[in-house]
């Protein structure tokens, strides 16, 4: 496997983000190793709140909620993806798959040694996160849901399976960048499928997706446009092209089809959580449409989000670490400390 290494000065001076980087070495998988790296503040002996990121973003993403988790004596640690951030990239699509972010990201976990953990999983934080807690369920004492999902997609009705699968393939044109928002947007549970298929196929086929620019913009999903400081700094993990595989890959990994590869390994995650009789708490917004609806389902099928006091947090889109980080911090806090 070819790794490219984001050099350290694309890290220097971002807003809001001073925190000392920290090193794990991995196996890769095919005989060689990958670095992630992880944010970890706070005292030692804390409770650890585990702070999981998706796509296309890095741990910069909770810059706004590590103060105040610190303020309520806890520890944070906040990891990079491989693929993303400061961890090491892939140089091929082809080098993602959900099932290796699991396997890369949980030889982390075991790598140091970390138990105790309240999961905080947003997008693809919660996909990962959620299959490390399944597989090493002794080590997370609570997991908090936000705007995240266990895709399980058995009941997809054939004629549905067929339109994804032609819309996906080489031959149909790539949507533009305008079209995919515009789908993704507009997402329903009527036609997730295929308006979610907008944003595998336009992230698969375009060679240099603007990062920066889909968070900047991130309006167009129910959230907030950012400023041209933390929009650079969204950009800062990739030099050019090249380093982009994982945002690039990692939609396309999301099983929405019943023949997906990673749904065996879902469906032993979904064992495990109908059975989860620890805490288990959902915070989504109300306005995001990628994951709407998802929370109803962890709230009907998880022993442990019974009698939870689940929050809606009013707008914040997709990205509710930046736009309502502080909110969902709060209620982070609130959940591990008993207030």
């Amino acid at each position: 496997m070819d790794v490219l290494r984001t050099p350290d000065d694309r890290f220097l001076n971002l807003s809001g983000f001073s925190y000392e980087p920290n090193y794990t070495e991995v196996p890769d998988g095919e005989g060689g190793s990958l670095r992630i790296h992880h944010v970890d503040e706070g005292p030692s002996d804390a409770p650890i709140v585990l702070c999981m990121h998706g796509q296309p973003t890095w741990s910069y993403l909770y810059r706004k909620m590590i103060p105040v988790l610190l303020g309520r004596g806890l520890r944070v640690v906040a990891p990079d993806l491989v693929g993303f951030g400061r961890s090491d990239k892939p140089s091929r699509r082809e080098d993602f798959s959900y099932n290796r972010q699991v396997e890369w990201m949980t030889s982390w976990l075991l790598e140091n040694d970390f138990s105790g953990l309240t999961l905080v999983g947003q997008d693809w934080g919660g996909l990962i996160g959620l299959r490390m807690a399944a597989e090493n369920p002794d080590r997370f004492d609570r997991i908090v849901a936000a705007n995240t999902g266990l895709p399980m997609p058995l009941e997809l009705a054939e004629d549905k399976v067929r339109e994804v699968k032609e819309f996906l393939s080489s031959d149909t044109p790539t949507p533009s960048m305008q079209e995919m928002m515009q789908a993704i947007s507009a997402i329903d549970p009527d036609g997730r499928e295929k308006k979610f298929a907008y944003w595998q196929k336009w992230t698969w086929e375009t060679d240099d997706i603007p990062v920066g620019m889909l968070l900047g913009g991130s309006a167009q999903i129910g959230g907030e446009p950012l400023s041209a400081e933390e929009v650079a700094a969204y950009d800062a993990p990739f030099p050019d092209p090249a380093f982009k595989m994982g945002p690039r890959a990692m939609p396309r990994q999301v099983p929405m089809l019943p023949d997906d590869p990673s749904v065996p390994k879902q469906l032993e995650a979904w064992k495990v959580f109908s059975e989860w009789e620890k805490p288990f708490l959902c915070a989504f917004t109300d306005n995001d449409p990628v994951t709407r609806g998802a929370d109803t389902v962890f709230k009907a099928r998880v022993p442990g989000a019974r009698g939870q006091s689940h929050q809606t947090i009013e707008g914040g889109g997709h990205f509710l670490q930046e736009t309502r980080g502080e909110e969902l911090a709060t209620i982070v806090a609130d959940f591990v400390t008993g207030s």
